[in-house]
């Protein structure tokens, strides 16, 4: 998965201290060309290959944006290696903490740039993007650059037969080169994600956005040699997967580890490639996520989360909840508030006025939803809502534009109930008792997130360690505690990353023994 590279330049060896250049590439009254982002430079690809960065909100041209070749991806890795022992390896840890907060301030101080790019990239609503997206793609940057400071290393004292003993410390040290492979639902969040700790622990960076979301981390590029973070520490190539640049990095024998978020699929075909050579690979990956709503919840609030869980950003956050499971004596009732509230999303551009539902990200995503829509109808489903493709002014029907659906009646068996289908549905099913309901949340391949509503506390700490989920959350969702581990578990991933979990991965652990 990819996202759009914003700062693309006209000539291959320009830099990114040509503001008018970098203007020219953001122009909404341009053709824009993004180029890859290698050893602090701007440069088209090699071959001279691109593809096109399609609005998702009218199906119209956003941007032009090079494929980077298989040379062009070891020259960025190249870099990468480099960094490790030039001014970036000799950093103190106070300096690198430094400027990783310039990078949080950069970016906050060019947030409206930043927001242009991640609105027009993914198609969702300025009071999303500009609340969600941006703020924590900065706080990404800041979090990890104070964990670093404070996080101990450990002492052990150890006693030896000669009696004078032995000391045992820890030290951590950068893995080395981290393929970082980001997905196009929060571009800017989940690739800062995973910059953001690997840099702090003196780690050096190749990503590769979505192809279909280039823009903020090609931008990113430019912040980076704004506050002099050194050529080749963060480098980013573009283009996809098999036989492109997604292929050629993750296969490359000097990328040290890959972190990787985006569907199961892919994740098992870079798990094989980080075999060879026995790299180490952290990956969050698909989800079937399912709620348990008891019949002594606070409806209100039930009603109103599952709305929001079922459809922010149209369906496409990997914690978005696709099962509900209902208690049967408020089921009737519960169906039709969620019903009544989901009909009450305002479907608009990402500048709309009130606008809160955007379109997905691009019409292939939307044509893989609408065969699940299909599947439901043939199997059998009751749609209390949705089911197809809202009319849209003349002007807006090129876009990825899909109605919120909620269904009732299907049997667990279905592939509407069993498979991801990352868009903006639900289906609802009553339960009798506790234990039933336990069974069909668990009844998945996938275990990354589930949620609880429910007033009986006793309930919620007895049912909650029960759920096959890297995260549950109870009364509440998508409330997140950036210190806190989060991952998945079954086939939704491996691996932790968050506060110190992150460290973990980004660093290795070197153990020094001292005869005293």
């Amino acid at each position: 998965m990819a996202q759009r590279g914003a700062r693309g330049l006209p000539s291959s060896n320009s830099t990114s201290t040509e503001n008018k250049a970098l203007e020219h590439v953001m122009s909404n009254h341009s053709a824009k060309k993004i180029h890859n982002f290698i050893d602090g430079h701007y440069v088209s690809g090699s071959e001279g290959k691109s593809f096109d960065d399609i609005s998702p909100v009218d199906g119209s041209l956003v941007a032009v944006v090079s494929e980077a070749s298989k040379s062009d991806v070891d020259q960025a890795v190249t870099a990468a290696k480099k960094a490790l022992t030039g001014p970036w390896g000799q950093m103190s840890v106070s300096e690198r903490s430094r400027l990783l907060h310039a990078v949080a301030d950069r970016i906050d101080e060019r947030f409206e740039e930043f927001l242009e790019a991640e609105m027009a990239d993914t198609g969702k609503p300025r009071a999303l993007a500009s609340t969600v997206d941006i703020p924590r793609g900065a706080a990404n940057f800041r979090i990890f650059a104070d964990l670093i400071r404070n996080e101990p290393d450990h002492v052990f004292q150890q006693e030896t037969p000669d009696g004078m003993g032995a000391l045992n410390y820890t030290v951590r040290k950068p893995k080395g080169v981290i393929a970082v492979i980001s997905p196009w639902n929060l571009p800017m969040l989940l690739m800062t994600w995973k910059v953001a700790p690997a840099l702090a622990c003196g780690n050096t960076i190749v990503a590769k956005p979505s192809e279909d979301t280039p823009a903020t981390a090609a931008l990113l590029g430019d912040v980076m040699n704004e506050v002099g973070i050194p050529a080749g520490v963060f480098n980013v190539v573009h283009g996809f997967g098999p036989n492109s640049a997604g292929e050629f990095l993750t296969n490359h024998p000097n990328v040290d580890a890959i972190t990787f978020t985006g569907e199961t699929r892919t994740g098992e075909a870079i798990m094989k490639a980080a075999a060879v050579g026995v790299r180490d690979i952290s990956s969050e990956l698909g989800g079937k996520n399912a709620a348990i709503v008891f019949a002594d919840c606070d409806l209100d609030k039930a009603v109103s989360g599952a709305v929001r869980s079922s459809f922010t950003n149209c369906g496409q956050v990997c914690l978005c909840t696709e099962r509900v499971y209902v208690e049967r004596s408020i089921f009737d009732e519960f169906v039709r508030r969620v019903v009544e509230e989901t009909r009450q999303l305002r479907i608009g551009t990402p500048k709309g006025e009130g606008t809160d539902f955007g379109p997905l990200v691009s019409s292939k995503h939307r044509d893989k939803v609408l065969q699940y829509f299909e599947i439901a109808h043939t199997d059998g489903a009751t749609i209390h809502t949705g089911g197809g493709i809202p009319d849209m002014p003349k002007e807006l029907q090129g876009g990825a534009w899909i109605e919120p659906t909620i269904w009732t009646g299907l049997p667990e068996t279905s592939r509407v109930i069993r498979e991801e289908i990352f868009g903006p549905c639900c289906h609802i099913q009553p339960f009798d008792a506790e234990d039933e309901a336990i069974h069909m949340a668990n009844d998945t391949p996938y275990g990354l997130a589930s949620v609880i509503w429910t007033e009986n506390l006793s309930r919620a700490h007895r049912v909650a360690p029960l759920l096959e989920t890297g995260i549950t959350w109870v009364n509440t969702w998508n409330l997140r505690d950036l210190r806190t581990p989060f991952g998945g578990s079954k086939a939704s991933g491996i691996g932790r990353e968050g506060g110190a979990y992150s460290l973990e991965f980004y660093t290795e652990i070197k153990n020094i023994c001292i005869k005293i």
